[in-house]
């Protein structure tokens, strides 16, 4: 039965007979797939329990929108680690410059920062979500908000039923031939993103590895992250110690109230979590002069002290180290600030040198959900086609973003997963509800 619900840019009621494809949750993911399904020729209805479509999306990069990287595919691949391989269809298929010729194409112009972030020019998360709504509703979708889906359920040779609930409460059901799920994970649950995919997929057959927040704040023992609050590090090698287990990033970071963030420590935090979920201890250590062995660091301490034997030890330290590491740093190496250069022995620099190279904290927790960028575990690739991201459970089934067990490091490379999982979803769908060849 037709009605007419809260919908942007398209003010026609929704006539859920002539739906071939539902996708479920209006994100990056849920749109592209939206465009793809529309644009091949599939009525495509897009369902969106919030006022608007994107929500999350305009956050991200904090409101900037970090939505790609520049990096090649076999370098993108390995930012997910282990998972990398199951995008690799994906990325072939449609990539980074495939998405900045899209937006293009759509009046959104990009750029490229350090490391190879890709923004859009006017600094506007907005701007990449209001081009994908318009162009979703001009390719053909129907996109209502405000409808929850509260059930779907697969009935043999009738494709699946979406039992649906407005919010006044009166509830509606539609059918569909085939259904892309792209609801999200479960970080910034302001925006919508209640894990409510993870249930629909269960419910259809499929086991979902254990979720746990990614690419989020650390939370560190004691008061010395608090007292550097604010400050923050670049170009520093970590190294993070799970139980016997190193990792190393290379970059920057930020000291907080509560512990440690910034772009290496949250790419290091999915493995931290998982570490002390598992009762191991963690640690996060930092070089802070990784490009100097021993040997060169100590001869340039030496070339700092040699000349100024009357000047204090602090003022030496502001040569080699950020002005507030400087009271920490003498603390921990229990070297006088105040003490001559002249008096400084060969154990004051070993002190000062293995401080400066193994500069540690561990790790007790980590920050929530409302602070988390993405959800790591998720549906289990093993039950999903990666050529289609067909669901191997449920026939007419596809799995898309955030939904799927995939996380990578942050500068661009989970966004663009979404827009690609969500683009070969939207395709697949629409080549099996329409019996036509797609081009895939």
């Amino acid at each position: 039965m037709p009605f007419s619900p809260q919908v942007h840019d398209n003010p026609r009621p929704v006539n859920f007979s002539q739906t071939r494809v539902a996708v479920v949750g209006g994100g990056p993911a849920g749109l592209m797939a939206a465009i793809q399904s529309a644009g091949s020729g599939a009525g495509t209805l897009l369902l969106e329990k919030m006022p608007r479509c994107g929500l999350k999306l305009r956050l991200t990069g904090k409101g900037r929108c970090n939505l790609t990287n520049t990096a090649g595919i076999e370098d993108f691949l390995a930012h997910f680690g282990e998972q990398g391989p199951f995008l690799r269809n994906a990325f072939h298929r449609f990539f980074n410059d495939d998405l900045r010729k899209l937006l293009e194409d759509l009046r959104v112009q990009t750029v490229v920062e350090r490391g190879g972030r890709v923004f859009p020019v006017d600094d506007s998360a907005s701007s990449i979500a209001d081009a994908l709504i318009r162009h979703a509703t001009q390719s053909g979708a129907v996109i209502a908000c405000n409808i929850r889906v509260k059930r779907i359920r697969a009935v043999p040779d009738s494709g699946f039923f979406l039992d649906m609930e407005k919010p006044d409460g009166r509830l509606y059901s539609c059918r569909a031939e085939a259904v892309i799920l792209a609801t999200g994970g479960l970080s910034y649950p302001g925006t919508g993103s209640s894990g409510d995919g993870y249930g629909f997929a269960g419910s259809l057959g499929h086991s979902i590895v254990p979720l746990k927040p990614a690419l989020v704040p650390l939370v560190t023992e004691g008061k010395r992250a608090r007292r550097l609050q604010g400050l923050s590090l670049k170009n520093v090698k970590m190294t993070l110690r799970v139980g016997n287990r190193e990792r190393t990033w290379l970059g920057e970071m930020l000291f907080t109230h509560f512990g440690l963030s910034g772009p290496i420590v949250l790419s290091a935090s999915r493995y931290a979590v998982e570490g002390l979920d598992s009762g191991k201890t963690v640690t996060l250590s930092f070089d802070l002069k990784p490009a100097l062995d021993d040997r060169k660091l100590d001869a340039r301490i030496l070339r700092e002290l040699s000349g100024h034997g009357r000047q204090q030890w602090k003022n030496l330290l502001k040569k080699l180290i950020p002005l507030r590491l400087v009271p920490l740093c003498c603390e921990e190496t229990h070297i006088d600030e105040t003490k001559p250069c002249h008096q400084v022995t060969a154990e004051d620099r070993k002190a000062l040198r293995h401080w400066l190279k193994h500069f540690s904290f561990q790790i007790v927790g980590h920050r929530g959900w409302d602070e988390a960028i993405v959800t790591s575990g998720g549906v289990r690739l093993s039950e999903v086609t990666p050529n289609t991201l067909e669901s191997k459970t449920s026939a007419g089934l596809y799995v898309a973003g955030e939904l799927l067990d995939l996380q990578a490091d942050t500068g661009g490379y989970n966004l663009q997963a979404a827009f690609s999982t969500g683009w070969l979803a939207g395709r697949a769908a629409a080549e099996k509800t329409s019996g036509k060849t797609v081009d895939l």
